[in-house]
């Protein structure tokens, strides 16, 4: 690991180029939600594919009930989901219901709350303009119209699009696969009493939960020891099945550090970034697999992640947004940040009181619990030492797209 600070924007540079374009795949229509459009959406059918009623009422002709009162027969029922049915003579009615095709002949519909409501004769009592309560076809999508262009996220609005233009499958970019794995042997899981110098593993629980957040697939992978051959036999049977291996801990300077022994000359580079929390980094590729690893303190690797890994997991999937969304706020209290290095301190924002941002708790890269409770991150340039309260700052949100 070189003794050079490396800065943000070039190691975020190194991973956003280790995860390409996911390949475009026939996903169903019901499974796309949260991915992208691959291809143009082109319609085969018309939007509505034929004349139907907007209402539950009666199906005329309008020159009948021009003037009112006037009592018709009625001659037919038309439930909505009936493929056929009579034509409409001149001064019948039929009674129809909303989303039921009218019949050839009628050109409006008489609401129900005209009407009395009759089923053999109905007296209706307000007239009606030729069209009114009629959804005519392709009114609202022609054949052969683009409804959606590549590169939109697919939300419930477009997915109920393409099931009702009778679409099964969309092409999309699928998710990426990350294998997450969290080394350490002082790691243990719940329920197990803790023997002095354990923890409970909480890296990969969270790092694999930020993967689906993101849009990805997330394999966890826990409690692998500081062991350089436990570790390649633990990830040798995934690494074929992944298009990311990301890890956490073993990437610091000290003695037992097993990820950066395990990859050290490996293809995987490791690197200290200019930032706080977060700085020890590896990105490359081993055996033709992406290979992220991140600090092992939990604070720094989900920080990291938000930084260096989801931008690059979005932008894979086709994402043209790949960034949380910013904002400008101001400090409610002062904070200091070390030189040389761009820090992220969690922060409540409150929009209600001017766009005030809190600091929530101190720089630490273990305080867990204060990033629990923050819903962004107060981004302090590497130039700055001392931020008085009141000063301007951009936050980072940790929700959102």
């Amino acid at each position: 690991m070189s003794n050079t600070l490396t800065r943000v924007a070039d190691h975020k540079a190194r991973v956003a180029g280790l995860v390409g374009a996911m390949p475009v795949v026939e996903s169903p229509v019901a499974d796309c939600l949260g991915l992208v459009l691959a291809e143009d959406l082109v319609a085969t059918v018309p939007l509505p594919p034929f004349d139907n009623s907007a209402m539950d009422g009666y199906a005329v002709r309008a020159a009948d009930v021009a003037s009112v009162p006037v009592e018709l027969p009625v001659v037919e029922d038309i439930p909505a989901g009936r493929t056929a049915s009579g034509p409409l003579a001149a001064g019948t009615a039929h009674r129809i219901m909303t989303g039921a095709p009218v019949p050839v002949g009628a050109d409006a519909v008489v609401q129900v709350e005209w009407t009395d409501g009759g089923t053999a004769v109905v007296r209706v009592d307000r007239p009606v303009a030729v069209g009114q309560n009629v959804r005519r076809m392709a009114d609202d999508v022609a054949v052969g119209t683009t409804v959606l262009r590549a590169g939109v996220p697919l939300g419930p609005a477009q997915l109920g699009l393409a099931a009702a233009l009778g679409f099964g499958t969309l092409p999309v970019r699928r998710r990426p696969r990350v294998l997450v794995l969290s080394t350490g042997s002082e790691l243990v899981g719940p329920g197990v009493a803790l023997e002095p110098g354990q923890i409970y593993e909480s890296n990969g629980v969270m790092l694999a939960a930020a993967v689906r957040e993101a849009g990805g697939e997330a394999e966890l992978l826990r409690f692998v020891p500081d062991d350089v051959e436990q570790f390649h036999a633990a990830i040798a049977p995934r690494l074929a099945s992944v298009d990311l291996l990301l890890t956490s801990g073993g990437v610091s300077a000290g003695a037992y550090e097993v990820v950066k022994d395990a990859f050290t000359g490996r293809g995987v580079e490791f690197t200290k970034v200019a930032m706080q929390p977060g700085g020890p980094q590896g990105a490359g590729r081993y055996q033709g697999v992406a290979v992220a690893t991140l600090p092992g303190n939990p604070v720094s690797a989900q920080v990291s992640f938000e930084v260096f890994i989801r931008p690059a997991l979005r932008a894979a999937m086709g994402f043209s947004r790949v960034e949380r969304p910013t904002a400008a706020a101001r400090l409610s209290a002062p904070i200091t940040s070390p030189a040389g290095r761009t820090q992220f301190r969690r922060g409540a924002y409150d929009p209600e009181s001017g766009r005030v941002v809190t600091p929530v708790g101190g720089p630490g890269s273990h305080l867990l619990s204060a990033l629990a409770v923050s819903d962004c991150l107060i981004e302090v340039p590497e130039d700055v030492t001392e931020l008085a309260a009141g000063t301007e700052v951009a936050v980072r949100f940790l929700h959102g797209e």
